[in-house]
């Protein structure tokens, strides 16, 4: 069974900058993609970024020019570097893994228990 532990979330000021990872572990599978998901407070959970097997990479409109998704393989790890935050960005994000995407979003796998990142103004 795969797992799936974020870590990297925190309190920052609009404008600043963090970077969330997510370990994998467990049984080796490889998805089709690979993702981060965010859920604010009385919002429905979003996708932000993906990664697939292939490498293509998807942003919601949102974040694009301010998030990075990368991986390291070795490492077991994906991550996403989040700059210029802004306190719209606040929410609990999830590291996913997943057999089919859709936009930003990569669906049908496992997910996280998600790591908090909160912006304000």
């Amino acid at each position: 069974q795969v797992q799936l532990v974020e870590s990297g979330g925190g309190s920052v000021q609009s404008g600043g900058s963090l970077r969330l990872s997510c370990v994998v572990s467990g049984y080796t599978y490889t998805y089709y993609c690979m993702g981060w998901f965010r859920q604010g407070s009385g919002k429905e959970r979003e996708g932000v970024a993906l990664i697939s097997s292939s490498g293509t990479i998807t942003y919601a409109d949102s974040v694009k020019g301010r998030f990075t998704i990368s991986q390291d393989n070795a490492k077991n790890t994906l991550y996403l570097q989040m700059n210029n935050l802004k306190p719209d960005d606040t929410g609990l994000y999830y590291c996913a893994a997943g057999s089919w995407s859709a936009g930003a979003s990569c669906f049908g796998g496992a997910w996280g228990q998600g790591t908090q990142v909160t912006v304000s103004s």
